[in-house]
């Protein structure tokens, strides 16, 4: 049985999605996804506390069963992007290489676009080549957002407020 819940975060709406077993799908969504939300199954609810946790600050990775779906390419790209540590970007070619199809860049750009768990499966990390910003399925200002998450910066920036 398939069940989605979503909920509210500083980034926005984000549904969760799992079979009883893993996790299948993550999605930004819009604010209007809230009223129609199922009560949260205790995978949804682990998700969620571990994304809340990852959200503070208080969480560099995530211990959760993941079930995506795609092709072996895909699945060997994404695998690819359990590998970048937290607070670390990795260029698509840097990702193409990792996998031994040193050409396979544009096809490494494809399957990160094609991500169905976004975050805990970092695809935020992978960046151009000259280490820009480019593509993301949640918008470049998301992805920004949640490297600003990762650099440390947050809690230096959260610290200074309250003296």
């Amino acid at each position: 049985m398939l069940n989605k819940t979503c909920f509210s975060t500083e980034l926005g709406v984000i549904s969760v999605e799992d079979d009883g077993r893993a996790l299948t799908k993550i999605k930004f969504e819009p604010p209007a996804a809230l009223h129609e939300t199922q009560a949260p199954s205790p995978l949804a609810q682990r998700t969620i506390k571990q994304l809340s946790e990852y959200f503070a600050g208080s969480r560099r990775a995530f211990s959760l069963p993941l079930a995506p779906q795609g092709t072996p390419f895909m699945l060997e790209v994404w695998q690819a992007l359990l590998n970048i540590p937290y607070g670390e970007v990795r260029a698509y070619r840097d990702i193409a290489q990792l996998i031994g199809r040193p050409k396979a860049a544009r096809a490494v750009g494809m399957a990160n676009n094609r991500n169905p768990l976004p975050i805990v499966i970092p695809c935020h990390r992978v960046v151009g080549a000259d280490g820009g910003l480019v593509g993301y399925a949640g918008g470049l200002l998301l992805k920004e957002k949640l490297l600003f998450i990762e650099s440390g910066r947050q809690k230096c920036r959260d610290s200074e407020n309250r003296t």
